[in-house]
């Protein structure tokens, strides 16, 4: 830690004074007293100070692979030095190479992909795309999603803390997402034979002129607070979607690369997208989206585009490199089976602790959700144990439309004694709370 201690940092309080002076408001950070991160190794970060953190949320879904992954840094480093930038106008080898992988671990007849820089993009390009393959200008997206924060992106998006634009786009119609634990029907699965997934076709009827050209989903909802579908939902969804001419677009930009114990999380549904979108963790860091479809919608994009750092040398490499980690490793399986540990050290702090109200995910993308005695969101609850623990060492997120799910997303590289000295230290604060 002596490079650390002997770099002039400035410290967390300057830091925030230049933010408050130069960054537009809207970026906010965590923590009432936040730190400095000044170097990542793995499933740990560290602060300016030399201070070690246990990282549990992966920079919101991004590091599968780890900070720093040697592998991944050195295939970066390497080209970097050889060849940084053309643009899609000129021929490289490492764009065609990154497209021909993807089609090789995406699900289904998933083949042609344009790379852009993010998530945004990759849902507006995906957007884009759906109209001009079926010539209609309607979407449906689902509540509590989010798809970006451009106008059409934020428009799609169900979270009203997220949608700031003052004018959204129109001719979106919203369907119920699978919220089991606060139904809007007030249903129990299975019971309810999938009355949220039915409730799309009265939407389609009702709600739209029948012109629909997608709907925008996330299989499984990250800011929307880890809400999980149960089994069957998405094949209910595509079975009606598919009696309209209706495309689905899945969007795995938390969800993707091994998250939730599979390389692309639809797969726990045994659903084909029509488009998938993704990004975060397919550069390991590397600011890097896509979109990618079958040949016969992809094809309708004729008319010239590009995307001047989409797809560079630079991403390209990491890309690769990263999904070669992912897979080598086997990264997805390791995420199935910690998870499952995960979860089963939940569920027993759940018994003990009934501000645990529910806990949802798969993989490592869990979600607990922190209830008061009536149900009711325990916002503040949380926020006084994510401040503890991070105190402790340890940075978990939130996310719900009320800021009430721990949200739990490491890097796929953390370890069983990783996440037991974790749960302790979650137990010993719930202790303090009781």
């Amino acid at each position: 830690m002596t490079d650390i201690n002997s770099t002039p940092y400035i410290g967390p309080e300057e830091v925030v004074r230049k933010k408050k002076e130069y960054i537009i408001p809207c970026v906010y950070h965590f923590y009432s007293e936040p730190m400095q991160l000044v170097k990542g190794e793995m499933q740990y970060l560290y602060d300016h100070t030399g201070k070690k953190y246990l990282d549990c949320f992966a920079g919101v879904s991004v590091v599968n692979c780890g900070h720093c992954h040697p592998e991944i840094t050195k295939a970066i480093c390497d080209q970097v030095t050889t060849l940084q930038h053309t643009c899609t106008i000129y021929l490289t080898q490492n764009i065609v190479n990154l497209a021909e992988r993807l089609a090789q671990i995406t699900p289904g007849r998933l083949q042609k992909t344009f790379f852009c820089s993010s998530g945004t993009e990759a849902n507006e390009g995906a957007a884009l795309l759906a109209s001009i393959y079926t010539g209609r200008q309607e979407f449906i997206s689902l509540r509590q999603g989010l798809h970006g924060r451009t106008k059409l992106t934020m428009s799609l998006t169900g979270l009203s803390m997220w949608r700031t634009d003052t004018s959204p786009v129109g001719g979106i119609s919203f369907a119920p997402n699978a919220y089991c634990y606060r139904c809007p029907y007030g249903k129990r699965h299975p019971e309810c034979d999938l009355a949220c997934a039915n409730e799309l076709e009265t939407i389609i009827k009702t709600t739209t002129s029948g012109q629909v050209a997608a709907l925008i989903a996330e299989p499984i909802q990250g800011n929307g607070g880890m809400i999980t579908p149960p089994p069957g939902y998405f094949k209910r969804i595509k079975a009606i979607l598919d009696q309209y001419n209706i495309l689905l677009i899945v969007d795995e930009v938390q969800t993707g690369f091994g998250r939730t114990g599979k390389m692309f999380a639809i797969e726990h549904y045994d659903v084909e997208p029509d488009i998938m979108t993704m990004a975060k963790a397919l550069g390991n860091g590397t600011p890097v989206g896509a979109f990618t479809s079958r040949p016969e919608i992809a094809d309708k994009y004729t008319r010239p585009g590009a995307s001047t750092l989409g797809g560079n040398p630079v991403t390209s490499t990491a890309a690769l490199a990263t999904i070669e980690v992912i897979t080598r490793y086997n990264l997805p399986e390791r995420a199935r089976e910690l998870g499952e540990y995960l979860k089963s050290g939940l569920v027993e702090l759940q018994r003990k602790y009934p501000v645990i109200g529910d806990i949802r995910g798969h993989g490592l993308m869990l979600g607990a959700e922190l209830v008061n005695p009536d149900k009711s969101p325990a916002s503040e609850q949380l926020d006084t144990i994510l401040e503890q623990m991070k105190n402790r060492g340890f940075l978990i997120g939130k996310n719900g439309p009320d800021r009430n799910v721990m949200a739990f997303q490491p890097p796929l590289v953390i370890t069983h004694e990783d996440l037991d000295n974790m749960l302790n230290h979650l137990t010993d604060v719930l202790e303090s709370l009781a």
